[in-house]
């Protein structure tokens, strides 16, 4: 009777993390560049009482075992790198990536973070920074004199500018180039839409958009997450329900308890 008790209890811990995980996906529709979780389970060990194929003699094996489950595990969270659904803005320093691929930006330590979410700006020295004032990676900076309004970024991440009140041939400005993964689920989630290379991620591939492998660059355009809520809703509701039954187990399980306890008393 016990192993009912800390079965579904293992059930309840389950559920309440995938209440976190929902919530947290929840909180985010609007995050541009977020992607979401999803929470995967795995049964635990078995207890076996008689393994499937089990001889019981007379040359006569058993059809099937005698196996009693002991609860559920949280195996991993999943990212899903699906798109999301474009936002036109119409300043030319927001770009989505169509395609495979993320932003690379340099933190605060010196070390290389990864991002799907393309809101950069120009700081004090015109470089272009995302909204932490991290630099891009590779560094592009909008000289003075430059109109930020005319500026244009081709799908292929060329970065050019028209001076300011002239008709003069538009100056380079710079290449934007993107990063790959082999295993883009393996990245670490750092938080403020960042994510970090890691051993099951593998190292990043850096080019420009557009090449085989690569997406491109939109400009004047942001990625909003690929949250869908009706289908986070759904999935809210399923593991509330599950917790009230493992709850229910629980009470079960107790009150059968209580009967054999009564029996001997």
């Amino acid at each position: 009777m016990l192993r009912a008790l800390y079965s579904s209890a293992t059930g309840m811990k389950a559920q309440e993390m995938m209440i976190d995980n929902t919530a947290n996906n929840l909180a985010n529709v609007n995050t541009p560049g977020f992607k979401r979780s999803r929470v995967d389970f795995a049964d635990m060990i078995y207890t076996n009482h008689r393994t499937p194929g089990t001889s019981v003699g007379n040359d006569q094996v058993s059809p099937t075992g005698l196996q009693i489950g002991n609860g559920v595990r949280i195996v991993a969270t999943n990212k899903h790198f699906a798109p999301g659904t474009p936002e036109q803005t119409g300043y030319p320093l927001d770009m989505m990536i169509e395609g495979d691929g993320f932003f690379a930006v340099q933190i605060s330590n010196g070390e290389t973070r990864y991002t799907r979410a393309g809101g950069f700006r120009m700081d004090d020295q015109g470089r272009l920074v995302n909204g932490d004032g991290y630099l891009m990676i590779p560094n592009i900076t909008i000289p003075t004199g430059v109109d930020v309004n005319r500026i244009t970024i081709g799908t292929d991440g060329t970065v050019q500018g028209q001076p300011t009140g002239t008709d003069q041939v538009p100056v380079n400005l710079g290449q934007i180039q993107i990063s790959t993964f082999s295993n883009p689920s393996g990245l670490s989630n750092e938080g403020s839409n960042l994510f970090a290379n890691t051993a099951a991620s593998g190292p990043p591939t850096a080019s420009n958009p557009g090449v085989l492998g690569f997406g491109t660059v939109r400009s004047g355009t942001l990625e909003g997450a690929n949250v869908e809520v009706v289908t986070e809703l759904i999935s809210l509701i399923s593991a509330q329900r599950a917790y009230e039954i493992n709850s229910r187990a629980i009470r079960a399980a107790d009150e059968m308890l209580s009967t054999s306890v009564d029996i001997v008393r």
